[in-house]
């Protein structure tokens, strides 16, 4: 049987009452589909750091991961504003956005440092979602080699785990519409060679995201292994919407 993997980064959007809402409604959504609760789709939600006990005391008792959007590379120590994956675990989050193009962009984060993250992740347990994309709408040969590049970066020297791949081109992101159905299908495929060529990242999955939305699911056939998604997902209808697609695709896979 496929498993469907969704995923919602809520970036810095709501405020902690409006989260706690969305947390909520959500919740009693996904206690009532059949699919996320069987385990034949996934879903796993990224808030801020302050929202994740909320989230994971809404989501008690439900199969839904919750995690973080961002990570330390240290363990612990004088870090000041770090928030560590020892710690992450310790309260019960179990994955970690890390590498995601408004990090590169905005905070100078280097493949170096990406990589140390990733390896800070696994080495505590956490599902590292770890994000690649290039940054300009370039020909498929040259944008297949910049997000293998980055992947094979960030996994220098990480422990064995599996990993989320979430393949996010950077000019689609909070763009109108997502990159071509083509192109996503050549990326992610791209990717899953990668990736499968790891016998130490046995369990990892390669997902789309960059103004992913419903109907995107359905269009990609089957071709990625699910969707990471933003600001569409701040509807809990549409996204039980794309939850009810992660359904249908795996039970077409079984």
């Amino acid at each position: 049987m496929r498993r469907v993997r969704v995923g919602v980064s809520l970036k810095m959007y709501f405020s902690h009452k409006q989260a706690v809402a969305w947390f909520d409604a959500v919740a009693a959504r996904v206690r009532e589909h059949e699919a996320v609760m069987s385990g034949r789709v996934e879903l796993f939600i990224l808030p801020t750091y302050l929202q994740i006990p909320a989230a994971l005391t809404a989501f008690h008792g439900a199969p839904v991961r919750v995690g973080a959007q961002d990570v330390a590379a240290a363990d612990e120590g004088a870090f000041t504003g770090e928030v560590s994956a020892s710690e992450l675990a310790e309260i019960g989050a179990s994955m970690a956005e890390i590498g995601h193009a408004e990090r590169r962009r905005l905070f100078g984060e280097t493949d170096d440092l990406i990589a140390q993250k990733t390896a800070a992740a696994l080495r505590h347990g956490l599902t590292p979602v770890l994000c690649v994309g290039e940054s300009e709408l370039i020909g498929l040969n040259e944008a297949v080699a910049t997000v293998a590049t980055q992947l094979r970066a960030a996994l220098t020297h990480a422990p064995d785990g599996g990993v989320v791949v979430a393949y996010e081109p950077v000019w689609a992101i909070g763009a109108q519409h997502p990159a071509p159905i083509s192109h996503i299908q050549v990326m992610i495929d791209a990717l899953r060679d990668s990736i499968d060529q790891l016998p130490e990242r046995r369990g990892s999955s390669v997902i789309y995201g960059g103004s992913a939305g419903p109907g995107l699911l359905t269009r990609l056939s089957g071709s990625a292994d699910g969707l990471f998604l933003g600001r569409f997902a701040h509807d809990p209808d549409a996204l039980i919407e794309v939850l009810d697609e992660g359904a249908s695709l795996a039970a077409a896979c079984i």
